[in-house]
């Protein structure tokens, strides 16, 4: 076995192992271990991606070298090698960005504790995505559970713990749904690991026995994932829990946890039940209404919004409904722009929080826009990447959104005439709600109207300017460079399948 090929068994177990030290180091010590590590993990999945790219197959890696099924296995290629080192990205721009509001929101003796939770969030998602064990991947998902709460609810404020309390209710009905059919599944099939599990789902539809009981397994496992990921009308947590955590809790959550579940979902559909199985069952067209509509619902709450951070969260409800709208399509094609959207979204929407809480420090801490008018030129660089990601959401070319959209379209027009002629139409909609909502806010913050926070020797901090830059360079080099996306994207999931 080539060494590179242990790493991202290392990168989960380095996760696990840092958050349990950052729990007793210094609020210093701990931060500079979580930046260290996460680069290191990034470093490291980087050189997986090489290594799956250079023998185009995907590989078992066994824990303990105890065969199926007695032992645990994670299953690695290139789709997996890319999302972790994509996510790993994100997560430290997102950490760095916002890492002076981290410091001013949260308590000194808790900042440990935050770093913990980054490590052990960090170490859920690297094992959702690379998991071969179903019932690892529920254990994983407990931990992210655990982990967002706290992430939430360490800035320790009245909101703050309402909006955890709220996520936590939601994602406990969410596990139990996911406990539930993993617990059904495995009566009916006798295994854990998936590619077992997908081995005797196949043989069970061929025979016809248990449908009704597949039926529910399937849907139980759809419902728990879509509540943990917000898509409508499962969505009800997400903007008090996006809108008051501290800035880098927020962008984190948006562009990461939620993608970690859909990733999940995909996963299950391609190697768990079988996507033959899925449209079977006709969940892909459940799913496609749920997305259809939350894309609209999503950008109408957020047309109402007079809060920047909540409207970035609402924002949020429409575009997971985009990336399901791709799965619910039930094409190839439209499976890879949902994948490419995860990413693009991801980049993206983290660059619009952190941008956001740059706009909101120099506008007295508010995040009214009555109060952010002005604050595009009393904070440049916040300003000027609010502005490329808001643009990019409404789909202007050469940024990431635009791409996303062109992908979806080309997708649906190869889907059934009825999915093609309602996802053409509500992706029309919704570009124009987007339009409408996040070009008022753009418009907002460059109107000079309040000059009581002008403040001529504020300068942001290196660390939110290298960020933002970072995230602004990423946003057109997806919208740019996309087709070497779609073509790594297209090559991992045909190992994935």
């Amino acid at each position: 076995m080539n060494f590179v090929q242990n790493f991202p068994f290392f990168n989960i177990i380095m996760c696990l192992a840092c958050g349990v030290i950052s729990s007793v180091l210094s609020a210093k010590t701990a931060r500079k271990l979580s930046i260290g590590l996460i680069s290191i993990v990034a470093i490291m999945s980087a050189c997986v991606l090489g290594f799956t790219l250079e023998t185009k197959q995907s590989y078992i890696y066994m824990m303990g070298h105890f065969p199926a099924p007695w032992g645990n296995e994670i299953r690695i290629g290139v789709l997996e090698a890319a999302m972790a080192l994509f996510f790993c990205i994100i997560m430290l721009c997102s950490i760095v960005g916002g890492l002076e509001h981290i410091l001013q929101d949260v308590q000194q003796q808790k900042q440990n504790l935050y770093f913990t939770m980054i490590n052990l969030m960090l170490s859920s998602l690297l094992a959702l995505i690379y998991t071969n064990d179903l019932f690892t991947a529920y254990v994983f998902i407990e931990i992210n559970t655990i982990a967002a709460c706290a992430l939430i609810m360490i800035r320790d404020n009245g909101h703050c713990l309402v909006a955890a309390m709220k996520y936590m209710i939601m994602s406990l009905i969410g596990s139990g749904l996911i406990l539930i059919s993993i617990s059904m599944l495995y009566d009916l099939t006798g295994h854990l690991l998936m590619s077992n599990i997908k081995q005797a789902v196949a043989e069970i539809s061929a025979t016809g026995e248990y449908a009704i009981p597949m039926t529910i397994i399937i849907a139980f496992l759809c419902i728990g994932l879509a509540v943990k990921s917000a898509l409508f009308p499962f969505h009800s947590w997400l903007p008090d829990a996006y809108g008051y955590a501290t800035a880098s809790s927020s962008a984190i959550l948006s562009s990461l946890v939620s993608k970690g579940y859909i990733f999940l979902l995909i996963k299950i559909f391609y190697r768990v039940i079988g996507i033959e199985v899925i449209r079977d069952h006709k969940i892909d067209n459940i799913l496609f209404v749920f997305a259809v509509s939350g894309m609209l619902i999503g950008s109408i709450c957020a047309m109402r919004e007079h809060d920047i951070r909540r409207l970035i969260a609402y924002s949020s409800v429409a575009q997971i409904g985009y990336i399901y709208m791709g799965i619910g399509l039930g094409t190839q094609g439209a499976m890879i722009a949902a994948l490419f959207h995860i990413m693009s979204h991801a980049a993206t929407k983290s660059m619009l929080f952190i941008a956001a809480a740059g706009l909101s420090e120099v506008s007295g801490n508010s995040k009214d826009f009555t109060d952010l008018k002005g604050s595009g030129y009393r904070n440049k660089i916040a300003g000027a990447a609010f502005t490329v990601g808001a643009l990019s959401m409404v789909g202007i070319p050469l940024l990431a959104g635009f791409t996303s959209k062109v992908y979806f379209a080309v997708a649906a027009v190869d889907a059934e005439p009825t999915k093609m002629e309602t996802a053409m139409i509500i992706l029309a909609i919704s570009t124009i709600l987007n339009a409408a909502y996040f070009i008022r806010s753009i418009i907002s913050i460059y109107t000079p109207r309040n000059t009581k926070y002008n403040n001529p020797s504020y300068r942001p901090t290196k660390t939110m300017t290298a960020a933002l830059i970072l995230f602004i360079i990423l946003n057109f080099f997806l919208g740019i460079g996309s087709n070497l996306i779609y073509r790594l994207i297209e090559s991992g999931i045909s190992m994935f399948a």
